[in-house]
C-alpha cells in the first residue's frame, strides 16, 4: 500500500468516529478521545519496546518519546520520519496518520456586548432582546405558522452572572412570548430583525419627556417600549391570532399599533412585562401639539396638571375648544377612514372596546424657526460649549439617523423641513397644500386591550346612573364605542 493510499484510509478511519468524538472550532478540527484504552491511536504508531533500542545516536535517543508500558506512542511528524528513514530496509509500511501540521492553541476572550442602563431591568431587557434574536437567526423561517406557535414562549435563566455585574444583576431570568409569530409580525411590517436588535440593544431606551409611567422609547426613536401587567399579557395572547390574521389580510395597513415583541424580565424574583410595538410619532420630526380621541365629551378635558406640562395630552372637551382640524386631502382622508373603518370593525369583533386616537401634529413652520434660533449661537453659548455645559442637541426637523430601524437613510441625502420616510414613519400623512400652516400628522389607534368584561359593565352601569342614559359616557357597548367613536372622527378633517 502506498504512502498516499496509507493516508487516505487512515483519514477514513478517524471520521468513523468509533472511538472519537470530532467537532470544529473556528481554526482547526480538534479530536478528544472518548475510549480511554490506548488501542488504534489514530496519530501514533505503536512499536514494542525493543524497536526503538538501536535506532540512531545518543541525541537521536534522548529526541524519543516517553515509554509507556510495552508501546512507546510517537507523534505522526516523528513516525513519518522514521518510515521513511527506513523503508528501504523494511520494506513496505502501514502508516495509521497523515502528517499533519499541529497549531498552539490559542484562547481568546470572547468579545461580549456592555449592556449599561440606570434600571437593572431595562439591562437585562436589553440583553435578552440581544440573546433571543440571536439564537432565533439560527432557526430557519417556517413556511406557515402553527396554533403552537401562538403559545409558544421561550425561557433563559441565568445564575452567578459574574461578567458586567456592575450592570447585570447577578440572577435573572428572561421569558420571550410567542417569538415565531412576533418575528413573522416583524417581517409583514418591514423591520429587519438586525434593525430591531439595533434599536433595542445598542444604547438603553429612555424616558422622555411627557412620556406617562412605564413608557420607553428606544434609543433612536423608532420603538416604543412599554410596561404592561400579566392580565395584558394573557389579552395579548388571547387576540393574537386574529391580530396576526388581520395584518396578512390588510398587508400590514393599519393603523392599530405594530405589536413586534413581548417579554417577560424577572429580577430579584419580581416580574417586568414588557410589550414592543413602533412608534407612531416620528423619530426626528418633534410632535408640538397631542390628541387622545375617544369621541366622548364625558370626562374627556385635560386636567391643569396636564396642561402645565412641556408636552400636555389634551383630549376631545380640548380638541373641539381650540377650534383644531386636521388638514388633509380628499384622497387622503378617504385612506385613513378607509383604515380606521376596517381596524374598528376587527375591534368589534373581538369585542374590544376604550381605545384612543392618537393625533400628533408637527408645525413645520415652527421647527424652521427653532432650527435657525439653533444655528445662531450667542458669545454666551460658545463659552458654554467650551466649558462642557452646554445640553446635548435634540433631533429636530434636519437631525441625522441614527443606526438601526432608521439607520439605512445615512446614505442618502438629509431631508428637509416637514420630509419623512412613509416607510419609517408609517403613521404620517401632510398636510394639504392649501391648509393655513404647513403642518405633518401622526394618527394611530391605542390601547387596544381593553376588552368588554364584568368591570367595563359595571364601570358602565356606574356612569349611567350618575350622567344619564343619555350622556355620552365613554363605557359603552362595543358596538355603540365603534358608531360614536367612527362618527366622531370622521369630524375632526377640515
Amino acid at each position: 500500500m502506498t504512502i498516499l493510499a496509507c493516508a487516505e484510509h487512515c483519514l477514513a478511519w478517524r471520521h468513523q468516529g468509533e472511538s472519537h468524538t470530532i467537532w470544529e472550532t473556528n481554526t482547526h478540527v480538534q479530536p478528544i478521545l472518548t475510549n480511554p484504552k490506548p488501542r488504534s491511536m489514530p496519530t501514533a504508531i505503536k512499536l514494542p519496546q525493543s524497536c526503538g533500542s538501536g535506532m540512531g545516536s545518543e541525541k537521536e535517543k534522548q529526541r524519543q518519546p516517553r515509554e509507556t508500558g510495552c508501546y512507546s506512542f510517537l507523534t505522526a511528524s516523528q513516525a513519518g520520519s522514521r518510515m521513511m528513514a527506513s523503508h528501504s530496509s523494511t520494506g513496505p509500511m502501514v502508516m495509521l496518520a497523515p502528517k499533519t501540521k499541529t497549531k498552539k492553541k490559542h484562547f481568546v476572550q470572547q468579545k461580549v456586548k456592555v449592556f449599561r442602563a440606570s434600571d437593572p431591568v431595562l439591562s437585562v431587557f436589553m440583553w435578552g432582546v440581544n440573546h433571543s434574536i440571536n439564537d432565533l437567526n439560527q432557526v430557519p423561517v417556517p413556511v406557515m405558522l402553527l396554533p403552537d406557535d401562538f403559545k409558544a414562549n421561550t425561557k433563559i435563566k441565568v445564575n452567578n452572572h459574574l461578567f458586567n455585574k456592575e450592570n447585570l444583576p447577578g440572577h435573572f431570568k428572561f421569558k420571550e412570548y410567542c417569538p415565531q409569530v412576533f418575528r413573522n409580525l416583524r417581517e409583514r411590517f418591514g423591520i429587519e430583525d438586525l434593525d430591531y436588535q439595533v434599536s433595542l440593544t445598542r444604547s438603553p431606551p429612555v424616558k422622555g419627556e411627557g412620556q406617562g409611567e412605564g413608557l420607553f422609547t428606544s434609543y433612536d426613536r423608532t420603538l416604543v417600549i412599554k410596561q404592561i401587567s400579566s392580565e395584558d399579557v394573557a389579552d395579548m395572547h388571547s387576540i393574537l391570532s386574529e391580530y396576526h390574521q388581520h395584518i396578512v389580510k390588510c398587508h400590514g395597513s393599519t393603523l392599530l399599533p405594530q405589536f413586534l415583541g413581548m417579554y417577560r424580565v424577572s429580577v430579584e424574583s419580581e416580574d417586568t412585562y414588557l410589550i414592543v410595538m413602533r412608534n407612531m410619532f416620528s423619530h426626528r420630526l418633534v410632535v408640538h401639539r397631542k390628541y387622545d380621541l375617544k369621541g366622548s365629551l364625558v370626562s374627556r378635558e385635560a386636567s391643569d396638571k396636564e396642561k402645565v406640562k412641556e408636552l400636555p395630552t389634551f383630549k376631545d372637551v380640548d380638541f373641539r375648544n381650540n377650534m383644531q382640524k386636521v388638514y388633509v386631502t380628499e384622497e387622503q382622508k378617504e385612506k385613513i377612514m378607509e383604515k380606521l373603518n376596517r381596524d374598528v370593525e376587527f375591534l368589534v369583533k373581538l369585542k374590544i372596546m376604550d381605545y384612543s386616537l392618537l393625533l400628533g401634529i408637527h408645525d413645520v413652520g415652527r421647527a424652521e424657526r427653532e432650527e435657525e434660533e439653533a444655528e445662531e449661537p450667542s458669545c454666551e453659548d460658545e463659552g458654554e460649549a467650551e466649558n462642557g455645559l452646554n445640553p446635548a442637541p435634540q433631533v429636530g426637523s434636519f437631525g441625522t439617523s441614527p443606526e438601526g430601524i432608521a439607520g439605512y437613510m445615512n446614505s442618502f441625502k438629509p431631508l428637509g423641513p416637514g420630509e419623512f420616510d412613509p416607510y419609517v414613519d408609517v403613521y404620517a400623512v401632510k398636510s394639504a397644500p392649501g391648509a393655513p400652516q404647513r403642518e405633518v400628522y401622526f394618527m394611530g389607534l391605542i390601547d387596544v386591550l381593553t376588552q368588554y368584561d364584568t368591570k367595563k359593565k359595571a364601570a358602565h352601569a356606574a356612569k349611567t346612573v350618575k350622567h344619564g342614559a343619555g350622556a355620552e359616557i365613554s363605557t359603552v357597548h362595543p358596538e355603540q364605542y365603534a358608531k360614536r367613536f367612527r362618527d366622531f372622527i370622521s369630524t375632526i378633517f377640515a
